[in-house]
């Protein structure tokens, strides 16, 4: 049994506790934007190939106390690191963390890691790694906090949020991970049909279909960190990805659709659909608001309207909010809306009383997930 750390966005460990508890994770406890759990190697790989709400699974390697930087280099170079590192794969390191008086810049953090790193490879063995900050062999996690240092190997790389299938994207995306958690947020399961009237790009009705699918969101990347490690189990692996091949299920049982004004972004969420293969079965319609009418109900709406941060100014978008609102009396009886929004001015405007307020970071942004009952 192996110690592993998920990292999520704020607000959203205890759903990434439930998800991962599903995968088959054990010891599961919630953490500041994170979750620990444990495991074996295949539910390593199984979580970088399923979860759909969690960034990065970090495999820590050392703790120790770190007052500065000469400990810090003095203690990463107590590891062997030719157990995880050759001089001819390539190298990145990412700091986290805060809280040190000395140790308060991640850039120079993660600068003496990788100089103590390289220093005992060019020391033992005449020559160093390449750093490659964009698709590196290894890539090692450095969290700070405090006097305390822990040391981890990435095992997903890049961000799991990136599936590989959303090349084409609109103005301020919704991350894929966000969408499948507001997913279960608002209690949604795939016997209800799903809109989204202010879709975008497409990321929430692509993640509805997705788990309703039951496609690994995985499948679509074209690598994860593990498969450049010494001792990556490429039969292990390779089953894994058979088994959820298999999985995969060629119908949906609801509606799953998305409108737009713009036809522009329309196109992008078609093109996204297409590389995910669910084009023929995700609706995507040009529509103004004000002419949306709701397929056969009830079901489930959930929408991410502009805040006013970066999409508008918010006197320009009163008129939208109350739009929302109104579609949402006339047209919407017997369906559940969720409404994502950053701006509580704003969301006032929508003139229905919210059932329930859910806190939820967008980013760095404080926002929240309005529920309405539509009786």
């Amino acid at each position: 049994m192996e110690h592993y750390f998920a990292t999520v966005a704020r607000g959203l460990e205890g759903i990434a506790a439930q998800e991962l508890q599903h995968l088959g994770a054990q010891d599961v406890r919630t953490d500041f934007t994170g979750v620990h759990f444990s495991g074996d190697r295949a539910l390593l790989y199984r979580v970088n190939l399923w979860a759909r709400t969690i960034f990065r699974v970090l495999v820590p390697i050392r703790e120790f106390a770190c007052r500065d930087a000469d400990e810090l280099y003095r203690e990463v170079q107590n590891i062997s690191w030719d157990t995880y590192l050759s001089p001819h794969h390539t190298l990145a390191v990412d700091c986290t963390g805060g809280g040190n008086q000395v140790l308060n810049h991640t850039h120079f953090t993660a600068l003496q890691v990788k100089n103590a790193i390289v220093d005992q490879q060019r020391l033992s063995q005449g020559h160093r790694s390449d750093v490659d900050i964009n698709d590196p062999d290894l890539r090692v996690n450095v969290h700070i906090y405090r006097e305390r240092c822990v040391l981890s190997l990435d095992s997903s790389g890049t961000s799991l949020h990136r599936r590989g299938y959303r090349q084409a994207m609109g103005v301020a995306p919704l991350k894929e991970t966000l969408a499948a958690a507001l997913l279960e947020l608002a209690g949604w399961n795939p016997e209800l049909p799903f809109l989204d009237p202010l879709c975008g790009s497409g990321t929430l009705p692509l993640e509805a279909a997705l788990k309703a699918l039951d496609i690994a969101p995985g499948l679509f990347r074209l690598k994860f960190g593990f498969e450049s490690w010494p001792d990556f189990d490429e039969p292990l692996w390779q089953s894994l990805r058979d088994e959820a091949e298999a999985r995969c299920k060629e119908s949906l049982p609801a509606p799953i659709s998305g409108a737009d004004h713009d036809p522009e972004v329309l196109d992008h969420a078609r093109t996204n659909a297409a590389r995910c293969g669910v084009a023929h079965l995700v609706r995507f319609d040009v529509t103004e608001l004000i002419q949306l009418e709701a397929p056969d109900g009830p079901g489930i709406l959930i929408c991410n309207p502009p805040y006013g941060e970066r999409l508008g100014e918010t006197k320009t978008l009163i008129e939208l909010y109350r739009t929302l609102g109104d579609v949402f009396k006339q047209r919407f009886k017997g369906w559940t809306a969720f409404v994502l929004t950053g701006n509580k001015e704003l969301a006032k405007n929508i003139g229905l009383k919210a059932a329930r307020r859910i806190p939820v970071y967008n980013g760095s942004l404080a926002c929240t997930l309005l529920r309405y009952e539509l009786y």
